[in-house]
């Protein structure tokens, strides 16, 4: 048999080219969350700033990076559909409304601080800074609901998994978005938001606690799965990186801080990915092996996967190297 013949029947190199691609797609959505988190807590700290100088370097900060970061959810939805094309039909049908709702809160949080720049008076800047926030807050919010029903295999919207996954990564996003901000503020602001981390973290910790409950609860199938060895690990690795957080908070290391931040991210979402394994679309019975495309196009997939994927991250290692540092007093968006 050829070479170009077998690339129709047999993966490259022997890999289990299925699995990697159901951990590509949610390493894709951890990286979507943490980036484009911490400017959905850049948003909700928005609503406890008074001071226009201190507003203007929130914006600041967040301004080079908010519209490249979300360039990770468009490469999640085409991940998934690439490779879980039937999931990524079902999954989306069955939650079209929820869809729309995380598109129009992502609309409203990026033509929001557009806006608010537009005009200074009071009553613009006050409606669009309030846009802002609630832009900010219901797009982490409704996608936490997605990624919850579609975790618990939902047919309905809202359920009570959902809307406690849901707060849980709007808190995250804050824990996220306060580690962002001690790296790129100063002063009297920097101080500030310690006490807005800690408060971001203990509200968690809670909700992680009572979305795990709750699917306990609620989905007696997924209870072996919630109390595994990996699922279990992740639990301790969240309270670890919850502990280095606060460690390296109170001790102003930011980059560590920063650094924990991710952790936590990371871990929810591989926990996500430890319930729902080898299920990937409960709802429809659909399988890792059973909804993955031929092995003609995971194939040539994987091998652009392996070119363009480095080629996105040279593009952040250059965006965040270029605008990195603390915003000065003085700059805005």
């Amino acid at each position: 048999m050829t070479e170009p013949a077998a690339l129709a029947t047999e993966p490259l190199f022997g890999l289990p080219l299925a699995d990697l691609w159901f951990g590509l797609v949610f390493f894709i959505l951890a990286m979507f969350l943490f980036l484009d988190g911490f400017d959905f807590g850049v948003g909700a700290l928005f609503a406890t700033r008074e001071d226009d100088d201190e507003r203007e370097r929130l914006l600041a900060a967040i301004g080079p990076f908010w519209d490249g970061n979300e360039v990770w959810l468009v490469v999640f939805g085409g991940a998934l559909f690439a490779a879980f094309p039937s999931v990524y039909a079902n999954l989306f049908s069955r939650h079209y409304l929820l869809m729309f709702a995380i598109l129009g809160a992502l609309i409203v949080r990026g033509l929001a601080p557009e806006m608010y720049e537009q005009r200074h008076d009071d009553g613009w800047q006050r409606w669009w800074g309030r846009a802002f926030v609630v832009g900010s807050l219901t797009a982490p919010f409704f996608l936490g609901m997605f990624t919850a029903n579609w975790v618990t295999g939902a047919t309905s919207i809202v359920t009570l998994p959902a809307l406690v996954v849901g707060l849980a990564v709007v808190a995250l996003t804050v824990v996220d978005g306060v580690a962002f901000l001690r790296l790129k503020t100063r002063g009297d602001l920097r101080d500030d938001l310690e006490t807005d981390g800690h408060r971001a973290l203990g509200a968690y910790l809670v909700l992680v606690v009572a979305a795990l409950g709750s699917v306990y609860v609620a989905e007696p199938a997924l209870r072996s799965a919630l109390l595994s060895a990996p699922v279990l690990a992740l639990v301790l690795a969240t309270l670890a990186f919850a502990g280095a957080y606060a460690a390296a908070t109170r001790a102003d290391r930011y980059y560590v801080a920063f650094g924990a931040a991710a952790g936590l991210v990371f871990a929810l979402v591989a926990i996500v990915a430890g319930l729902m394994y080898p299920s990937i679309d409960r709802a429809a019975g659909l399988t890792v092996e059973t909804a993955i495309v031929s092995t003609l196009q995971l194939n040539l997939m994987s091998v652009g996967a392996a070119v363009l994927l480095p080629l996105v991250f040279v593009y952040f290692a250059v965006l965040y190297t270029a605008f990195s540092g603390p915003i000065e007093t003085g700059e805005s968006y």
